[in-house]
């Protein structure tokens, strides 16, 4: 039976194999929200790269939006942030765009894990699509947890706990103490998941920043439950699309 472990932290992949394995990466709020909520919405493909003069020129070589944010906000000169909004409220036209996205933790961690047999982006938004691909593989699962800075989030295990749930018939989801600390987390926020996570130290960060609209999206379960952006030779595309 395949297994479910998760990695807190970007900085502790090094402690783990990534062989063989489906790295499911997350950063809630809200890189991996946006990406989802992006291909969900028009755009034809991410290219997501850690550093911002990368993401410029990258920007240029292909003629591509471009969206970076470093601490929350917008990196100036820029296209988009890091806002799924930035998909949604019409400002820009995306569908038929490709992307090109820098952001504090959640590239970075996605770039860190290219190792992995298959390289997903989950998010609450697209659970399902998650948990559906996971059981049709039937590899280890690794969720790699973008974090803030190399530090433990709250919400991004909350996210790897409520993925081991979902797989918990089809998965050994018991034999590493951090899928059952997830788990525990996950069984305690599940009943109302905004006021849970109102304490996670991120959300007070992004709710100075004036990002409550992205806070209440970014936890909206299996709005896009058929999405899911896979990682292929350089970008991240549509399952399906290449």
């Amino acid at each position: 039976m395949p297994s479910v472990d998760i990695c807190f932290s970007p900085e502790l992949l090094p402690l783990y194999s990534l062989q063989g394995k489906v790295a499911v990466i997350v950063d809630i709020l809200r890189a991996t929200s946006s990406i989802v909520t992006a291909l969900a919405n028009g755009v034809t493909h991410v290219f997501a790269v850690a550093e911002l003069a990368e993401c410029q020129a990258l920007g240029r070589q292909h003629s591509c939006l471009t969206a970076a944010e470093r601490d929350g906000r917008q990196a100036e000169g820029f296209d988009l942030g890091n806002s799924p909004f930035g998909y949604l409220d019409g400002a820009l036209d995306v569908r038929g765009r490709a992307v090109v996205i820098s952001t504090t933790n959640g590239t970075q961690a996605l770039r860190r894990s290219l190792a992995a047999d298959e390289v997903v982006i989950g998010a609450f938004l697209n659970l399902q699509a998650v948990a559906d691909f996971a059981r049709r593989q039937q590899k280890d699962v690794l969720v790699v947890c973008a974090g803030w800075k190399g530090m433990f989030c709250l919400e991004d295990t909350v996210f790897a706990g409520a993925l081991a749930e979902e797989l918990a018939a089809d998965f050994d989801v018991s034999s590493a103490d951090a899928t059952l600390a997830a788990r525990h987390l996950w069984q305690q926020a599940q009943a109302d998941l905004p006021a849970y996570l109102l304490q996670s130290s991120h959300v007070r960060r992004l709710n100075s920043l004036e990002a409550h609209k992205d806070f209440e999206f970014c936890l909206r379960l299996n709005e896009y439950p058929t999405t899911l952006p896979v990682w292929r030779e350089d970008r991240l595309v549509l399952l399906g699309n290449r």
